[in-house]
Formats: structure tokens, C-alpha cells, sequence
């Protein structure tokens, strides 16, 4: 079974997606950033419980890979390569970050945000990032941003990451693609 779109398991991220679609858009156009310009390399879900996490990944399990599963930041993290890719804000994204639940509540069980990838030197993606965005954006009511670097077991390549949030939808920017990152901790784990 190749299509997500009617794995069991998986039916309510799919009737969440045009709301995420709607909230990503309504994000991006506060913030003055055209989505059309970037490259996004994936898409990413939260939960609240464990036991959405575990159906998740089994839906995602008859429809696509597992590239990686490993523990970020405290909590284990699993990424999906899927054979059919979710249609969401002009993207096609075949790869799927599902994240067990951590400290931090969510407001919503389902998808909450996109990585854009910025490829250039990590120490100046902060300012690559924010110089995207109209100030005007940034000063609204609501919009947070944070800085962090996430980082797996045998990474070797430096993947900070800038997130600009509205407590709904996330839009986040990092140095690397996924595949990139993946790669490392391959050629890490032959040396």
C-alpha cells in the first residue's frame, strides 16, 4: 500500500492538512515570507500521547521507509520516507518527521510545521532567516521566535535551527537538508 491518504491510521492528519495549509499560509503571509521562493524539505507532526505516536508510525510503516529513529533532545524521533508524497502548500513532501510527545503541549494534535532549508554557512542563519521576514511580521501580537540545535546520535554536520511560530503553525529554518543530515550519521557510523 503505497498512498498514506487511506491508511486507517492515518485519517486524521489527513482531514487536518487544509487546516494547517490555511494556518501556514495566514503565518507566512504575517510574516511577508513568499513560501512559493523556498525550499521546504519536510513536514512535521505533534502529539500530545504516546499511543498517537505509535499509530502514527504504524501508518506511516505500510506506507513508506523509516530512515531514522533516534532520541533529540530527549525524546525519540522517527523519520519517514514515504512512497507517495503529502500535497501541502505547493510542496510535495516525501519525508515526514514524527516526533514523540515532550514537555511542551501542543495545541493541536496534527501537523504543525515545515522546514525550510537555507543552505549556506550555519553560523549566519539566523540572520539569513530573519532577513526574510518583515519586521512588521515579527512585532505582531503572538509571533515568538527561537533559536536551537538539535542534534542526533553521530551527526557530524552543525544543524541550528530558527523557528518562527503563532502557537499554531511553526515555520522553521535550517542549513541542511534532511538527506544531508541522514548521510552524516551514515558516514559517521563508518569511520
Amino acid at each position: 500500500m503505497n498512498d498514506w491518504q487511506i491508511i486507517e491510521e492515518l485519517a486524521d492528519i489527513k482531514a487536518d492538512l487544509p487546516r494547517f495549509e490555511q494556518a501556514l499560509a495566514q503565518l507566512a503571509g504575517q510574516l511577508g515570507l513568499d513560501l512559493g521562493k523556498r525550499e521546504a524539505d519536510h513536514i512535521s507532526l505533534r502529539c500530545h500521547q504516546n499511543t498517537t505516536a505509535e499509530r502514527w508510525k504504524t501508518g506511516f510503516l505500510r506506507c513508506g521507509e523509516l530512515l531514522s529513529e533516534k532520541l533529540i533532545n530527549g525524546r525519540p524521533v522517527c523519520l519517514f520516507r514515504l512512497k507517495q508524497p503529502v500535497e501541502a502548500a505547493g510542496w510535495s513532501f516525501t519525508l515526514i518527521e514524527l516526533p514523540w510527545p515532550g514537555a511542551k503541549r501542543y495545541p493541536h494534535e496534527g501537523w504543525e510545521h515545515i522546514e525550510i532549508v537555507l543552505p549556506g554557512d550555519p553560523a549566519t542563519l539566523n540572520a539569513r532567516a530573519v532577513a526574510l521576514l518583515s519586521d512588521a511580521g515579527l512585532a505582531k501580537p503572538g509571533i515568538s521566535i527561537k533559536t536551537s540545535s538539535p542534534a542526533g546520535d553521530g551527526e557530524r554536520l552543525p544543524n541550528p535551527t530558527l523557528a518562527v511560530t503563532d502557537g499554531t503553525v511553526t515555520i522553521k529554518f535550517h542549513p541542511w537538508p534532511l538527506d544531508a543530515i541522514i548521510n552524516s550519521e551514515q558516514d559517521a557510523g563508518t569511520q
